[in-house]
């Protein structure tokens, strides 16, 4: 890629899609109560925390049986310059945003919210960022190439003494208190970064059975089908929402972050799924379309991926796997194309495509069409 194309593709990634914000905005059958209470930290003493691991960033997407909530942070994503114009902020005492910190029973703080303001703010007084010194560069002239060790003492008692807003949401690890958890969050999502429904999800379950997503999303005709990994995991959803209707479509229902929810919490660990077949049929499918109609499959008048479109083929191909003889590469390639140049099938591919009307009809339609071959 050039570098005009890795910022789109940047550009692409951070912003949320029209689905997911659909998915974000749509209500909750129930409300859960949540326990929280608001306190300062100075800046020294967040990092001194961090440091001796009083708080805790977790590891996204695996379990840790001593952690309540676990995986809630997706990949480190600002760039430099978004990093230092939040030291600039502090060094100027500018207002910045709270961060929010879940409360364990063994009273450690696990970061909910403000992942990337906590790591920056470690590097910084670290002095290493990405195995390079962490001097300020995109700021005013008065800060550039300073470094924590070399600020000026009146710099360096304005950046220690810099209070941050915390609010600490406290957790006792049931379900319920987690789905509370889920949507506290939600509705503080916001700013110039915005978690994606998943990567929220990901925080409720953390556990085998997200590994076994990852191990999925690696494999090599997937990658070649769906193209670059997706910094929001969106390629990951997009296993799980196959997985997840491949098991039950006829439980799913809207609004789809909750369907995916409750499938993850059911089989968090992977109770009651056979995942050895659930991943030959996986790896069959993709290395089936990848020779018959290839990447093009998963697109729909678009160059990017079409989920709607993707999970219908694949929960369409596995059920014929399942059920019968492999086909050939060449018969999978006029069974897509069939699907895809059916006039009933672009209403359920393109706009609001998570109506259980919608879903339904396109895994039905697929189902059919890849029985023919």
């Amino acid at each position: 890629m050039t570098d005009g194309e890795v910022d789109a593709h940047l550009k692409e990634e951070e912003s949320l899609t029209p689905e997911e914000q659909e998915d974000l905005a749509a209500a909750e059958a129930e409300a859960e109560p949540v326990t929280y209470t608001g306190t300062d930290f100075d800046a020294e003493g967040l990092v001194r925390r961090l440091t001796r691991g009083d708080i805790v960033i977790p590891t996204f997407g695996h379990g840790d049986d001593s952690l309540e909530v676990a995986g809630f942070q997706r990949g480190f994503v600002w760039r430099r310059p978004q990093m230092d114009r939040f030291i600039e902020s502090l060094l100027m005492g500018y207002p910045i945003p709270g961060i929010m910190l879940v409360q364990q029973v063994d009273r450690r703080y696990l970061v909910l919210d403000g992942q990337q303001r906590l790591r920056t703010l470690r590097a910084f007084y670290e002095g290493v960022h990405a195995g390079r010194e962490f001097a300020l560069e995109n700021v005013a002239d008065d800060f550039k190439g300073l470094t924590y060790r070399t600020l000026l003492p009146e710099q360096r008692r304005t950046l220690d003494n810099t209070f941050i807003q915390a609010t600490i949401v406290k957790t006792d690890g049931s379900g319920k208190s987690l789905e509370a958890i889920y949507q506290v969050f939600e509705r503080l999502n916001s700013g110039g970064t915005q978690l994606t429904p998943h990567e929220i999800r990901i925080a409720l379950y953390p556990g085998t059975f997200v590994d076994f997503l990852e191990r999925l999303n690696k494999n090599k005709d997937w990658r070649q089908l769906y193209g670059s990994k997706s910094l929001r995991l969106r390629d990951q959803e997009l296993i799980l929402r196959i997985l997840a209707l491949y098991q039950n479509s006829a439980g799913y229902f809207r609004p789809q972050k909750k369907f995916l929810n409750d499938f993850l919490g059911k089989h968090r660990n992977l109770e009651g799924l056979d995942n050895h077949k659930l991943e030959k049929l996986f790896s069959d499918a993709s290395k089936l379309l990848l020779a018959g109609p290839g990447r093009a499959a998963l697109r729909f008048q678009s160059s990017q991926v079409n989920a709607a479109l993707a999970e219908a083929l694949y929960v369409g191909l596995m059920r014929r796997l399942d059920g019968g003889t492999v086909p050939a590469p060449d018969s999978v390639a006029d069974a897509v194309r069939v699907f895809t140049t059916n006039r009933e099938t672009a209403p359920t591919i393109s706009g609001s495509t998570a109506t259980e009307e919608y879903v339904r009809k396109r895994l039905d339609m697929a189902t059919k069409t890849f029985a023919a071959i």
